[in-house]
């Protein structure tokens, strides 16, 4: 009976051994068979998926002043924008989206001022087609500091801010560039100028006594500014040639508005807004440049303000 009770025990140990070690192995295999289901996956997402270096437009420009590209220094930072810009595509195409609202309400306003349609792509340059502020209090589509603003003839306080104002900034950008594209003659210093300041161009033309933006050694950010303009003006120009399949639709639309004339104070945009059967969103994202629910307007200076068609948003009630 002893001797019976360990041959069980012994079948069972035995047992036990030969579950965990086939246990085991099914494991490995079905591991090994993952593996080699992750490795085709991953052979798929490089099948569809090119990354490769660009090639660079032969009549490279900025405003119509050619690129020196027979200098191996110029050409490399040129083509770390081009790199950097086409490969960020979650921006370039946000960009490009922008860009089809925005461009219409630009380009006629360059053009009345004698500006090269180039310059549209340096206010995509400065913020990216946005009302962005920077941390030195650069503010709207074209970056205008406040002196420069008021020194220009935009009104700039708490209660309004023209900056904010696309066709009246472009208005201002326009002079400013035509201002130094005199002093400067190239439209290429030009450019440099209105993302460093005269002032840093001046020295920097000074200690280093040459004349042409290509022959600077300027810090990063403007050593890089006026070939950032020509990769994002070259890829938004040709998107298809940079992998880009953009459809008419996928682009944002301006909103078909009309105009109201205001001399008098405004207690309540909020108020203001259901006359015209809007809201206060709606109203302020219309007209950015109001600054806060109210108009002071003391002074019965009259303002314009942007007010979309009549049904073309549909309010909840």
């Amino acid at each position: 009976m002893k001797i019976l009770k360990n041959v069980l025990m012994l079948l069972g140990v035995f047992f036990v051994i030969s579950t965990l070690i086939f246990a085991v192995q099914n494991t490995t295999e079905g591991n090994e068979g993952n593996a080699s289901e992750k490795e085709i996956n991953d052979k798929n997402v490089a099948d569809g998926y090119r990354i490769s270096p660009i090639d660079i437009p032969e009549d490279l420009n900025f405003a119509g002043e050619t690129v020196p590209q027979d200098d191996p220094e110029i050409m490399e930072r040129v083509d770390r924008e081009f790199l950097v810009n086409t490969y960020w595509q979650s921006n370039a195409l946000l960009l490009m989206k922008r860009a089809h609202k925005y461009f219409p309400v630009i380009e006629p306003i360059l053009a009345k001022n004698g500006i090269p349609d180039d310059f549209k792509y340096l206010a995509v340059a400065e913020s990216g087609l946005q009302n962005v502020v920077s941390h030195a209090g650069a503010t709207g589509f074209w970056q205008i500091m406040k002196g420069t603003a008021r020194e220009y003839g935009l009104e700039v306080n708490s209660n309004v801010d023209e900056r904010y104002h696309l066709e009246k900034s472009t208005e201002v950008a326009c002079k400013y560039l035509k201002k130094w594209k005199e002093k400067y003659g190239t439209w290429t210093l030009t450019a440099a100028a209105y993302n460093a300041g005269p002032g840093s161009i001046n020295k920097f033309l000074g200690i280093q006594q040459v004349d042409d933006y290509y022959d600077l050694l300027l810090g990063e950010e403007t050593g890089r500014y006026v070939f950032r303009i020509m990769a994002i003006k070259e890829i938004l120009s040709h998107p298809e040639k940079y992998g880009f399949e953009v459809e008419k639709e996928d682009l944002y639309k301006s909103v078909p508005t009309f105009k109201v004339e205001i001399d008098e104070p405004v207690l309540s945009f909020a108020d203001f807004a259901q006359q015209y059967e809007i809201n206060y969103k709606i109203l302020k994202r219309h007209n950015p440049w109001l600054r806060e629910p109210h108009l002071n307007n003391s002074s019965r200076k009259k303002y314009t303000i942007e007010i979309p068609n009549k049904g073309y948003y549909k309010l909840g009630k």
